[in-house]
């Protein structure tokens, strides 16, 4: 009976390998710039349902009152920062979301049906809207 000899594999990355690597990074850096955005806001858009109730400017320190379906939710913006206060929800989702300063960022109270959306100069993705 003839002895088999094990297989020896090339553990070292071909020129082809190396190249697949390089470009996937380059491509991950690219889309990285193109698509995130770390631009501060300018502005505020405040929606119950499907309506805009207001744009506000973030360079103002402010307190609203928004009637949503289960009651009032307390909106805080200052000075290039806005957040949830206080919502009539159970959960309180939308107020541990915290203070939102870059432009795209959203925050949402589902049971009262309120967002806060920040707007920058320029567009940014919005998975809200597809």
């Amino acid at each position: 009976m003839q002895q088999r000899t094990p297989l020896k594999f090339n553990n070292k990355p071909l020129a082809g390998d190396q190249l697949v690597i390089i470009a996937s990074f380059a491509l991950v850096i690219v889309l990285f710039q193109q698509f995130w955005s770390f631009e501060h806001a300018s502005k505020l858009k405040i929606r119950q349902g499907s309506k805009i109730v207001g744009t506000y400017d973030l360079d103002q320190t402010r307190e609203l009152h928004i009637h949503g379906e289960l009651g009032d939710s307390h909106i805080i913006i200052n000075q290039g920062k806005v957040r949830f206060k206080q919502s009539s929800c159970n959960n309180q989702y939308c107020v541990h979301q915290g203070w939102l300063s870059l432009a795209g960022q959203v925050a949402i109270c589902l049971p009262n049906q309120i967002s806060l959306q920040l707007v920058g100069a320029k567009s940014t993705y919005d998975s809200l809207n597809y």
